[in-house]
């Protein structure tokens, strides 16, 4: 308890009164607390009457808490146990990554990497990548793009090894995937292509395992396909996040790019100061015309162009 709030009250503001009774020496917390925030702080191990209601309060709360995160941690390790059932693996499959596409219609496309490992998404690890030097809308070139990008480095030795690939998509999808996996010498780790049902509807999905020729399917409420469906609509989410933003800021360079004299300075200066190529859309000529480096003429040639 004490090291929490020493370390707590570093980042947060200091009140004047903390109510804990796990504290060993409340006079050099007291201390410690009073340093931080450069006055008095009073720790409080032996509250009385409304005080102590908060105090109780609080371990409910953090009771209640823990509660609902071991239930949670209880049915994901469930999820794990199934799916490494499904797949007749001799390891738990603790790491699994996740790979998806997207696009309109072949403009700006992105892939995106989710990663899922101790239990729960793991944020901090996931990739996008900015498809380049693939045919626009050609999904499985883009699928072969993003593994190779991804697993180059692991094929040199570097980064850990997923105990299980999905890729959103069907047999193609899977093909583009498991001939890259081939070329880099990884063709060992497992992986699943996941298809959308009929009508796209979640529990439909068919399941297409690498090395078997007939897709399997799973019932709508078997925990192995939660978790596969879990991972698949995070790495679908962080793909389409990150294409829009690609396609936004293109089609906004672009407007603004085919204008005679707007340079990459004055691009800047415009954006910057409008906040965005909506406001440049909203501005007046003498709005325009505030801006620096925009003479009335430029102003008026930008406003018409944009118009």
């Amino acid at each position: 308890m004490e090291a929490f709030l020493a370390q707590h009250y570093v980042v947060q503001p200091v009140p004047a009164r903390v109510i804990a009774d796990a504290v060993e020496d409340a006079p050099a917390l007291a201390a410690l607390l009073g340093a931080i925030a450069n006055r008095a702080v009073a720790v409080l191990t032996r509250p009385q009457g409304e005080a102590r209601l908060w105090l109780e309060m609080a371990r409910k709360n953090a009771e209640l808490a823990l509660a609902s995160r071991l239930a949670a941690q209880a049915s994901q390790e469930a999820r794990g146990a199934a799916l490494t059932e499904f797949l007749g693996a001799e390891a738990p499959l603790a790491r699994i990554e996740c790979f998806d596409i997207s696009h309109t219609m072949g403009e700006a496309t992105v892939a995106s990497c989710v990663v899922y490992d101790r239990g729960d998404m793991q944020p901090a690890e996931y990739r996008r990548f900015n498809v380049k030097d693939v045919v626009a809308g050609d999904d499985y070139g883009a699928m072969r793009y993003a593994l190779e990008a991804r697993y180059r480095k692991l094929a040199e030795g570097e980064g850990r090894t997923p105990d299980l690939v999905l890729v959103d998509g069907g047999k193609g999808q899977l093909a583009a995937a498991m001939g890259v996996m081939q070329d880099l010498g990884l063709a060992g780790i497992p992986m699943i292509g996941v298809a959308k049902g009929e009508e796209r509807k979640p529990g439909l999905e068919q399941l297409f395992v690498a090395g078997e020729e007939i897709a399997r399917r799973l019932p709508a409420d078997h925990p192995a396909l939660h978790l596969i469906q879990q991972v698949r609509d995070e790495a679908h989410r962080f793909a389409i996040t990150g294409h829009r933003a690609r396609r936004g800021k293109a089609r906004t360079a672009s407007r603004l790019e085919d204008i005679g004299s707007v340079g990459p300075k004055r691009r800047q200066r415009l954006l910057a100061h409008f906040g965005g190529l909506q406001g440049v859309m909203a501005a007046s000529v003498e709005d325009l015309e505030r801006v620096e480096g925009i003479s009335r003429t430029l102003a008026k040639r930008i406003y018409d162009e944009l118009h």
